[in-house]
């Protein structure tokens, strides 16, 4: 613990929702969750999501002073990082060249790419500095993985990178171990899942949880390759139409009509043997993407850490566990804790534990790696 009290606000925009948070180093005095209702969001359907910019800020503008704080209190802001060019793990200084990246959006619109205008917005105002933490483009794979099989396409490293570092420091420091010394395997249980094996201190494979890897709540995973070719060819869809069939709604949505894994539960436990299908499916690939990963790690795994608002679910984990155990001991740590990862990654720079990456300088993926 420093010895100065550092107060920062850690901002995480989602879809539907900005979660907020002020720390006092590691310290969580205010956490709110500003839900955006879909009349709310209505105003911002068709348009760029750097069009909410001014509503959000306001939002959180408003909720931080109804707290009880002044914008001069606090010492940083923490935004989540968005779909940027692929970056070195670390915390990042927001600069310019950052925020026009986030608005040419060359990697595509998410709600994360608010996060590092909205910290901006605000340290403007309290004059000091913002950063993002591990944003979703962090790129660590070993050599081998970048290779699909096909030289016109790369495989992307995109995945829930702030949660899953996170995490697998969390267990390191409980374990009393380096992160750098541990081989780990991390499940994302989400929206979309992103499995990732660790060794080094770096996520050296993982599957991109946008177009790889295991069907989830309402997303499709990886697809068979020339079904999909035609399906685009087919001429009944549009490309926006093709991307919300494989992103929003695929898996278990496409199967059954619901995204609420509660209510698939409810489902099963009626006798409905067609959702059992589907949830079980859901594991089975889940499981065997962990599977394929363990043999990434030569099969010397020393924990399977389970993360996310799935791993909140008792039948999905022990269904998973009993699938999986055998390759290392699991590890649950349900829900996500980006807010925490965010201050903390802020802190670190604060407390000159690390220094904070400049954007533009330091942002090439690691090169040269190997297993």
């Amino acid at each position: 613990m420093p010895a100065v009290e550092f107060r920062i606000l850690a901002i995480n925009p989602g879809a539907t929702s900005t979660k907020i948070a002020v720390y006092a180093n590691e310290r969580a005095e205010v956490v709110r969750n500003l839900r955006h209702p879909d009349e709310e969001m209505e105003q911002f359907r068709g348009r760029p999501i750097l069009d909410q910019l001014e509503f959000r800020e306001a939002l959180i503008e408003g909720e931080v002073k109804s707290a009880g704080y002044a914008l001069n209190q606090l010492h940083a802001v923490a935004g989540r990082g968005g779909l940027l060019r692929p970056l070195a793990s670390g915390t990042y200084r927001v600069n310019r060249e950052m925020l026009d990246e986030l608005r040419a959006a060359p990697y595509g619109e998410h709600a994360s790419n608010l996060g590092a205008h909205l910290a901006h917005a605000v340290a403007q105002l309290a004059g000091i500095e913002a950063y993002i933490v591990d944003p979703v483009s962090v790129d660590e794979f070993c050599d081998l993985a970048r290779l699909s099989g096909s030289a016109l396409l790369e495989r992307q490293s995109l995945s829930h990178a702030l949660n899953t570092k996170a995490v697998a420091k969390r267990f390191s420091i409980e374990q009393g171990r380096r992160y750098e010394d541990q081989r780990l395997i991390v499940v994302h249980l989400g929206s979309g899942t992103s499995v990732s094996a660790h060794a080094g201190g770096r996520m050296i494979d993982l599957n991109n949880g946008r177009q790889e890897g295991p069907f989830s709540t309402d997303r499709a995973g990886g697809l068979p390759a020339m079904k999909l070719v035609e399906l685009c060819f087919s001429g009944k869809y549009t490309m926006k139409q093709i991307d919300d069939l494989m992103c929003r709604q695929g898996g278990i949505f496409s199967y059954l009509g619901t995204k609420d894994l509660v209510e698939v539960e409810r489902r099963i436990a009626s006798g409905d043997a067609k959702s059992r299908l589907v949830f079980d499916a859901m594991i089975y690939q889940i499981a065997k993407e962990i599977g394929g990963l363990a043999t990434v790690l030569m099969g010397r795994v020393d924990a399977i850490l389970f993360t996310g608002g799935m791993a909140n679910s008792e039948k999905l984990v022990r269904q998973l566990q009993t699938a999986i155990e055998w390759i290392a001991p699991v590890h649950l740590y349900p829900g996500e804790d980006e807010l925490e990862a965010l201050a903390g990654g802020a802190l670190r720079v604060l407390c000159g534990e690390e220094p904070a990456r400049e954007f533009g300088t330091a942002t090439e993926k690691l090169q040269g790696q190997t297993v």
